[in-house]
């Protein structure tokens, strides 16, 4: 098979600079942390290929597109047993990779746009196992995701993420590095598993706190979380949503009875 052709439902758009395709795989480090990294809808392999040549990490690869499956099985023999046809967000990262007991793992990819904010509430999901995550997404998600408290990008999955991950802006993508050329520009962020275990609240109730406080994000937060029964007052219920840090809602979460 000499080339896999995109699919519009599954949202692929092939990076084709071998410049920033390096780049990327250069921004994962492992560092001792964990020895496995899975790589998310590889397609053709511009990023595998430069993975496997790292001796810091095994390199595992889930890919949903059957095609593309196939071309990663033809080109590179060294995946052999570690190419998985399946989607990830059902995937079990334990059983399926083999996982010790607390073992790690790194995750780096091209995130289909259309579902790069359902792989990250499932990287929260799996965020004891998910040391590190090095992606490609739409550039005004990876933006909003590593935005600070105060701007006006700082949404839902900012509070979420930063509050187990320590988060940075690193490569901005043109649609010219792409085939086909997506409509919107790229960007690389990278997510390093911070040192909070857990937060000092009931974590659910956090996550509804969030997502409550941001579904009206132009009302103070008196207003809106008011459908959570707040009776209480507080300073930070006078600012609105995007201007609270995640440990400020941590705060909040408790006193919310």
């Amino acid at each position: 098979m000499a080339k896999v052709r995109a699919k519009k439902h599954l949202g692929q758009h092939f990076l084709t600079n071998e410049g920033i395709a390096k780049d990327i795989v250069e921004l994962i480090l492992p560092e001792g942390r964990y020895k496995k990294v899975l790589e998310i809808g590889p397609g053709m392999g511009v990023l595998t290929k430069y993975l496997l040549e790292r001796d810091d990490m095994e390199t595992h690869v889930v890919e949903l597109d059957g095609e593309s499956v196939v071309y990663l099985n033809e080109h590179f023999p060294a995946l052999k047993g570690r190419v998985y046809n399946e989607d990830v967000l059902n995937m079990w990262l334990t059983k399926e990779l083999a996982l010790e007991e607390n073992e790690k793992i790194g995750v780096i990819g091209n995130f289909p746009y259309n579902i790069s904010s359902q792989i990250f509430f499932k990287v929260l999901q799996d965020k004891d196992i998910v040391d590190e995550v090095v992606c490609m997404l739409q550039k005004e998600v990876a933006e909003r995701i590593a935005s600070k408290p105060g701007s006006k990008k700082y949404g839902i999955l900012s509070v979420l993420l930063q509050a187990y991950y320590d988060i940075d802006y690193h490569i901005d993508v043109p649609p010219i590095s792409f085939d086909p050329p997506p409509k919107v520009d790229s960007g690389v962020i990278r997510l390093v598993r911070n040192k909070n275990l857990t937060l000092d609240c009931d974590e659910k109730k956090f996550f509804t706190v969030v997502k409550t406080g941001f579904n009206q994000r132009r009302k103070m937060l008196s207003n809106a979380l008011k459908p959570m029964g707040i009776d209480f007052e507080h300073p930070n219920l006078q600012k609105r949503a995007e201007q609270l840090t995640y440990q400020e809602f941590v705060e909040l979460t408790n006193l919310i009875s």
